[in-house]
């Protein structure tokens, strides 16, 4: 079995990194763009959490309207956890990245670690390792009840990033990725989020934006139409905020349906949010938050999707500030990994495929000068793309703050993540 040692996507010591580089990219670039993404994943993710399942009556009530983070400790959700383990695959294996790979991590990473019962991510993941644990393999390791949920669609982002103006191969990667876990409505949500961050992270239009994002999903899916009647209805002029972001949930919502990870739904609202602000990163994650229902997924979306658009340098500074290593609370295997780090990563990996005549076999970290040192006196823990270590090897998966225990799933709360440990769950 392949060890790799000195793994320059370990975590960083301490994990004391936040976003706020002095030696950030210009403005307006490549990386500056990747950045954004990311970034606007992870801070979409922190605002929205604390009102993720609620309605906008329920949000007014508790905090008039939501205006930055409500929380004293603001953290993301599986949402940024998983981007991050599908960004580090990504970065791995490039345009080669095979289901046999995601499978294979997927089992590696999160099904066979000794972790108890599994604490992370909604109800979609949660089918998918109880069908992996039982032994059966991709595809049919997608075929269960949530299926159709927007768990792809959250950890899309990486792959607009890493296909960069290709937004037919982003749509591609992605539905690679997400054969372990969905099928139907769930993959084209994912592909529709992929494909808009590509063309944003050119520096499109918002309408080429959207239109990159219906471009690659059947026209008739309920993933398209969901995506243009939100869009439709964010467009037209009305009295007041309040009013255009009630017509826009109403253009999408699935009234009375107890679950609210529906993937067309999300990424309607996300697109929603993302066309009603016109590109704008704070007005348009803070829409996505205020409309509720799944909020940490559709304004993590609306967040990847105007952060590619504009730059991390376009993300208000407080809120890009307080975007530290993930801590683990969903997937322990990803504990101390930043998203800044993995955008270095995709844009790194993009800039060698493009630079070669056929798609690259690449090791994480290629062109970054990065630490590989692992936390201290522990090996360094490796990312997703690799072989786990030797038994022998020394790994710390223990999330901080020790390991809570697990949150019941209610049937109005469809996710797993522990509240109050720096994640909730969707």
């Amino acid at each position: 079995m392949e060890t790799v040692a000195g793994n320059p996507t370990a975590p960083r010591v301490g994990g004391t990194r936040t976003a706020g580089l002095p030696d950030g990219p210009a403005p307006g670039g490549p990386r500056d763009r990747a950045r954004g993404a990311l970034l606007g994943l992870a801070v979409g993710d922190a605002l929205g959490a604390p009102a993720e399942n609620m309605r906008p009556s329920e949000i007014r009530r508790r905090w008039g309207r939501i205006e930055g983070f409500v929380s004293d400790d603001p953290a993301g959700t599986d949402d940024t956890e998983y981007a991050i383990f599908s960004g580090l695959l990504l970065a791995r294996h490039g345009s080669d990245l095979t289901v046999t790979d995601v499978e294979r991590a997927w089992r590696l990473w999160i099904a066979d670690l000794d972790e108890g019962p599994f604490r992370g991510a909604g109800f979609s993941e949660r089918g998918t390792l109880e069908n992996l644990r039982r032994g059966l393999a991709a595809p049919i390791s997608a075929q269960h009840r949530h299926a159709w949920s927007d768990g792809l669609a959250m950890r899309a982002a990486p792959f607009g990033v890493f296909a960069a103006g290709r937004p037919a191969e982003a749509a591609r990667l992605v539905a690679v990725d997400g054969r372990v876990s969905h099928e139907g409505e769930g993959i084209y949500g994912g592909q529709a989020v992929a494909a808009g961050v590509a063309a944003a992270m050119t520096g499109a239009s918002v309408t080429s934006v959207i239109a990159a994002a219906l471009s690659v999903v059947p026209m008739d899916s309920w993933t398209a139409r969901s995506l243009r009647r939100a869009v439709t209805a964010a467009r037209r002029p009305y009295p007041d905020r309040l009013t255009g972001e009630r017509a826009v949930r109403s253009a999408v919502v699935v009234g009375g349906y107890p679950w609210t990870d529906l993937a067309p739904e999300a990424v309607g609202l996300a697109f929603g949010a993302f066309a009603a602000a016109r590109g704008d990163f704070r007005t348009a994650v803070l829409m996505a938050v205020n409309m509720g229902r799944d909020a940490d997924t559709t304004a993590a979306v609306a967040g990847a999707l105007s952060g590619a658009l504009h730059g991390a340098s376009a993300i208000p500074r407080l809120w890009a500030d307080a975007i530290g290593p993930v801590r683990g609370s969903c997937l322990p295997s990803m504990r101390g990994y930043h998203v800044v780090d993995i955008a270095d990563l995709l844009v790194s990996g993009a800039d060698e495929t493009a630079a070669t005549d056929g798609p690259p076999r690449r090791t994480p970290g290629a062109g970054r000068a990065a630490g590989s040192a692992g936390r201290a006196g522990r090996s360094p823990v490796k990312g997703p793309g690799a072989d786990r270590a030797e038994p022998d090897e020394p790994v710390d998966r223990a999330p901080a703050g020790g390991a809570p225990a697990p949150a019941a799933a209610g049937p109005a709360r469809p996710g797993g993540c522990p509240a109050g440990a720096g994640a909730v769950s969707r």
